[in-house]
């Protein structure tokens, strides 16, 4: 029974932090547009992907979970 009550807690928490993220994502200008994504535009066509904010987000979701989920 503790396992669950724990990966309900977890869930919560990861829960609030994708809520304030979205709630603050405007004022986060610099996410998307750091040096290294990939942005191509040429006529009417237009191409971009955010691979370095991509791979920010990875590595901090990664901390986040490894510190809180440790055994």
């Amino acid at each position: 029974m503790m396992e669950i009550g724990k990966l309900l807690i977890g869930i919560g928490i990861i829960c609030i932090v994708a809520g304030l993220f979205f709630m603050l994502g405007g004022k986060l200008s610099f996410l998307g547009h750091l040096p290294g994504d990939i942005h191509y535009s040429s006529g009417n066509f237009h191409f971009y992907f955010p691979i370095v904010t991509c791979v920010l987000v990875s590595v901090v979701g990664t901390l986040l979970i490894n510190l809180f989920f440790r055994r």
